[in-house]
């Protein structure tokens, strides 16, 4: 349980200790700065602790933002200040400094971070300022139309209580609940209510790990629905993809809502979009084979292509998340496209994202047959691809930045190369100029995918594209990715791995081939996932172990176009599918590890648009 610690002499009337109480904290008074340094000390290490001001007026809501999130260390508002377990002993020598010090006069902030509305002596404002000071981080919420003072005088308290009164706050924290940015779909045709059954949740104590995984169990069952190959089976398949969709959008309000972030929710909302879709697509694809069309290479290329699209966001992002110079008439040109309402929309639109893609899966599945569904979906995703993508790549040559180490960094984990790609790079040592890492990386990927696609099924050629493809891979990441186009290095990459399995998988023309590649694929997709949201959360890519343990990119390249070579099809169909089993079983088995882990950061992902 966490505690808060009034200061100062209670005022007549004033609900601070019961809204308190309301949060979940065990409520203490202090009369004065002593006793509230001995109130601290008295206070079990591992709890949260808040000093508030008895003088607080506001509104419930700005007190929960404030004091209440566990994704923030320090965070304060005016008139109250929190510290999460860690934090501790930071608070405690800022308060000991402020208990030595003679009182004085600490500036209140006004609500949304303004400018200072009031000045007065409140031990809770002038601890915060010391954290500040100290170099703490301390996170001060948006709290827009919420308020939170300290008065100064009856007067003022009056005033204050006037202003709460003028703002319905639980209708700022339903609003709020919601995205800022998000999908034309999602904006306008699930958020207005959804929001209403997060809320309703929130209220029958539900958590948003558990709307996730009712989400992602609606839509195994749609895909379990699409699997019977029926037009009812297709129908109810749509409806429930659109309600694990609604789902979906409920579980990250409901975490804003409440302010119920956890490590493994982030970890779930994260990786349960991704298995959902996926699932969906054999879903579709078994449903098809019912009914003797056999989609199955079309369901993998759909999850090739999607993933491929979420690299480019990633690595775009983490390139240059934090260049410096960041500057390029190509976003100065979207920016000013943002200023006309209509085209924002639009543009959102074209991405595909989430919201727009699953409606239309869903109407394709109710209305059509699995095969157009998939060509619809391709062509829309390859489209939405071109279209972000190239505006990236003119973002990226015409922007005058400096990138940092750490982009840098990020992008070599995201590359995820191998022992093989390591062994080849501490060889040649030197790496390549400029423009020549992306354009070789785009090579090597070519020419192992031409090789495998355009040669008959168990001969030599494959092999051969393979290792250039190691040589080209070691060649690429030899030196620190820091060129302008050196984000597309990592999605060159999966295409380049995704795309021999599935060659390689058709080529063999054996039923099952396509569902052991389509498995293999989710299961290495799976670890770039996680490697994905690992480097978000801050908490670096996964150990250098699991990556040796799988291969690499270019070593599972190498061993996928050697078994093809030496083995038949039906033994490489066995081969795909133990590899996909071992990969998978590595790979969950760390994950889960790292992410229910004390030490995974405490976030919540938002979700990707696309």
């Amino acid at each position: 349980m966490s505690t808060a610690i009034v200061t100062g002499q209670p005022v007549p009337g004033s609900s601070l200790e019961n809204d308190l109480r309301s949060l979940g904290f065990d409520v203490r008074v202090a009369a004065d700065a002593a006793e509230t340094e001995s109130l601290l000390a008295a206070v079990p290490a591992g709890r949260r602790v808040a000093l508030v001001d008895a003088r607080f007026v506001g509104h419930v809501h700005a007190l929960r933002l404030g004091l209440t999130d566990p994704r923030f260390p320090v965070a304060a508002v005016p008139g109250a200040v929190t510290a999460q377990p860690d934090a501790r002993p930071a608070l405690t020598r800022a308060v000991a400094r402020e208990t030595s010090a003679p009182g004085g006069t600490a500036t209140v902030r006004a609500a949304g971070g303004g400018a200072p509305s009031l000045a007065v002596d409140s031990l809770a404002d002038r601890v915060a300022d010391a954290l500040d000071a100290d170099g703490g981080a301390v996170h001060r919420p948006e709290l827009g139309s919420l308020v939170a003072a300290v008065p100064a005088d009856p007067q003022a308290r009056n005033e204050a209580r006037q202003a709460v009164s003028a703002v319905d706050d639980e209708a700022v924290r339903l609003k709020s609940a919601v995205k800022s940015r998000d999908g034309f779909f999602t904006t306008f045709f699930i958020s207005p209510y959804s929001r209403y059954i997060a809320r309703w949740c929130a209220r029958r104590g539900l958590t948003p790990n558990q709307v996730t995984t009712a989400s992602l169990l609606t839509a195994l069952i749609a895909a379990g629905c699409a699997a019977t190959g029926t037009r009812g089976g297709f129908v109810a398949a749509g409806v429930l993809l659109i309600a694990s969709f609604v789902l979906d959008c409920t579980d990250g309000q409901l975490a804003r809502y409440a302010l119920k972030y956890s490590t493994l929710g982030a970890w779930l909302d994260a990786t349960f979009d991704r298995a959902k879709e996926y699932a969906y697509y054999a879903g579709l694809a078994l449903g098809a084979a019912r009914g003797g069309d056999d989609v199955w290479a079309l369901a993998l290329g759909a999850m090739i292509l999607q993933t491929c699209r979420h690299v480019v966001d990633f690595s775009f992002t983490e390139a240059n998340h934090d260049a410096t110079a960041n500057t390029s008439p190509t976003a100065a040109l979207s920016d000013k496209l943002d200023s006309v309402g209509w085209t924002v929309w639009l543009r959102r639109m074209i991405v595909l994202p989430i919201g727009e893609r699953w409606a239309m899966i869903a109407v394709l599945t109710a209305v059509t047959t699995p095969r157009i569904t998939f060509y619809v979906l391709l062509v829309g995703c390859a489209f939405a691809a071109a279209y972000t993508t190239a505006g990236r790549v003119l973002r990226s040559v015409t922007r005058k930045a400096r990138r940092t180490d750490r982009a840098a960094q990020a992008l070599a984990d995201l590359a995820d190369p191998g022992p093989l790609a390591g062994a080849v790079r501490r060889v040649a040592r030197k790496g390549l100029p400029g423009l020549a890492v992306p354009a070789v990386a785009l090579l090597g990927g070519a020419v192992v995918v031409a090789c495998s696609a355009l040669t008959d099924f168990g001969g030599p050629l494959p092999v051969a594209g393979a290792v250039v493809y190691v040589l080209t891979s070691a060649l690429a990441v030899a030196r620190p990715l820091k060129g302008a186009l050196d984000w597309l290095v990592p999605p060159f990459f999966r295409a380049a791995e995704y795309g021999t399995v599935l060659a390689l998988a058709g080529k063999a023309g054996v039923n099952g081939a396509l569902p052991a590649a389509f498995g293999l694929v989710a299961a290495v997709a799976y670890h770039h996932y996680d490697t994905v949201y690992r480097i978000r959360g801050n908490a670096g890519a996964p150990p250098a172990w699991l990556v040796r343990a799988i291969g690499g990119h270019e070593g599972r390249t190498l061993l996928v176009a050697v078994l093809a070579a030496v083995l038949t099809g039906a033994q490489f169909k066995v081969a795909l599918t133990v590899l996909a089993v071992a990969v998978a079983l590595v790979v969950l088995v760390e994950s889960i590890r790292f992410w229910v882990s004390a030490g995974a950061p405490a976030v919540h992902d938002e979700g990707e648009t696309a």
